[in-house]
């Protein structure tokens, strides 16, 4: 343990090392039932004599900070009350230039899966979030993947490398698998990111500034709106419909704010799962290139599709670097991989590698290897395969026990994607419901969490049917139906 002393000071040495240890026990950065070092090795360490050590025990011990367990050593004692919490304390403990950074009221507060599972007290709850099945995660093929890598590149996976772009021969086969689906890429404009949150990043660090504007969906993807509102951008919503984006307001738009950046998810957009068609993705990037903005088209989760006719994606419209593309393997195999990628045309290319790099300086070296063998030797298609079969006959399930048990509700059959979007009925809060849903042992994101104002959104929820059995979907929607008929 390291406590800095000051033997110049006029307090007493056993008095500095008293505060030191308080403040960390009441901040909590000493946790409950942490073992401290014995009086003797402490002093040794500090260079101190050990009456000096015990007498600064002696006094937090007096004042039940910490306690002697005979035969073990000296503990942290566990909290006694709110009056020693860190946020009672927080005025004392923090510097002055923190002082209202927990407040800020620029932060979004929308409510995260971790903080809505922990509203329930139920014993099997079932929370309809998070991206995918974990129980489906590929993790022992992806385990001889990595150990295949290990094997073959030895120390040179576990280097930096790649600090022009990534991993040369993952950009390669992500350009290959882009090109079947017409997408005009190469190794040379193709950047691997962790994840595709920090792409969006990455090209919000580049190309705008706070007050800029952005041209978003309205509902969109609530990790990019709370992105977009920490950079301090002026958001502006495009309403949507059953065809994705009504693109035809856009120009309206276009002309009336001056946006820097136009943010879309045509592809089984999150959180309404609609698919934008044809001519307004034609239309909607001829408007781009009219007035100058360029696109920052992110592809969630396009490879999900389980009926109706694929549209070409808008960067395979592109013919002079208008559109930035961004997808992720994240969330088809497992979260946390942070594996993404981008791809750009151009000098913004050049620009974010280098933004990319002064950022994290490169993704984990053996997670795009790893990921590479795994694409390459075909174990990704199989299990993209497997799990669009699965997830389809999830999604079938959730429309058959919506339909059966809550009838009042108004949704779109999504083609495809993890989302399926509901409309309460009038007067129906989803932040009224939610808290009754936990009670029942069910969980949903509510509507707010994706609209740039929160009461736009009270009326709706969105549901993820890929992370549940088909047992659990039928029986977590007779519990919402049970919370709503409470409400009513």
């Amino acid at each position: 343990m390291r406590i800095p002393l000051d033997h110049d000071s006029t307090v007493p040495l056993y008095q500095q090392i008293e505060t030191y240890l308080r403040q960390n026990i009441i901040s909590g950065k000493l946790l409950p039932e942490t073992r401290l070092p014995a009086t003797r090795q402490l002093a040794e360490k500090l260079g101190v004599s050990r009456i000096t050590v015990t007498n600064a025990y002696a006094e937090l011990e007096s004042e039940g900070l910490i306690y002697s367990r005979e035969g073990s050593g000296t503990y942290v004692s566990p909290p006694v009350s709110s009056a020693t919490s860190p946020a009672h304390q927080a005025e004392i403990l923090w510097p002055l230039w923190q002082h209202g950074l927990e407040t800020d009221d620029d932060l979004p507060q929308h409510l995260r899966p971790d903080q809505i599972s922990q509203q329930t007290v139920h014993p099997n709850p079932i929370i309809f979030s998070g991206v995918g099945d974990p129980r489906q995660f590929p993790i022992k093929d992806f385990g001889k993947a990595i150990q295949s890598v290990i094997r073959r590149d030895g120390q040179t996976a576990f280097k930096y490398g790649g600090f022009d772009g990534g991993y040369r021969p993952l950009r390669r086969t992500i350009s290959h698998v882009l090109a079947t689906q017409g997408i005009q890429a190469n190794p040379d404009n193709t950047l691997i990111t962790a994840g595709s949150q920090q792409a969006i990043a990455l090209v919000c660090q580049l190309l705008l500034k706070p007050g800029d504007v952005i041209l978003v969906e309205k509902p969109s993807y609530n990790l990019a709106l709370e992105l977009f509102q920490t950079c301090h951008l002026n958001i502006v919503g495009v309403s949507m419909d059953e065809q994705g984006m009504q693109v035809e307001q856009v120009e309206t738009l276009l002309q009336q704010y001056h946006p820097k950046l136009i943010y879309t998810m045509p592809n089984f957009q999150n959180p309404t799962g609609v698919c934008l068609n044809g001519p307004r993705r034609r239309m909607l990037i001829q408007l781009a290139e009219r007035y100058n903005v360029p696109i920052l088209e992110d592809e969630f989760v396009g490879d999900l599709r389980y009926n109706g006719r694929v549209q070409p994606a808008i960067k395979a419209l592109d013919q002079n670097g208008t559109v930035i593309y961004i997808g992720t393997f994240s969330k088809m195999l497992m979260p946390g991989l942070r594996a993404g990628y981008l791809v750009a045309d151009g000098p913004v290319f050049d620009r974010l590698v280098s933004y990319k790099r002064v950022s994290d300086l490169t993704t984990s070296t053996l997670i795009q290897r790893a990921l590479d063998e795994y694409v390459t030797i075909g174990r990704y298609q199989t299990h993209l395969r497997r799990s669009c079969r699965r997830y389809r006959q999830r999604r079938d399930a959730i429309i058959t026990a919506i339909k059966q048990y809550l009838p009042t509700v108004h949704f779109n059959p999504p083609q495809g994607g993890l989302f399926i979007w509901l409309e309460l009925p009038e007067q129906v809060s989803s932040l009224a419901l939610l808290p009754l849903a936990m009670q029942e042992g069910v969980g949903f994101s509510p509507g707010s969490n994706f609209f740039i104002h929160r009461t736009e959104g009270e009326r709706y929820l969105r549901l993820n049917f890929a992370t549940h059995t088909l047992e659990d979907i039928e029986v977590g929607i007779q519990r919402l139906a049970v919370a709503m008929r409470r409400l009513h």
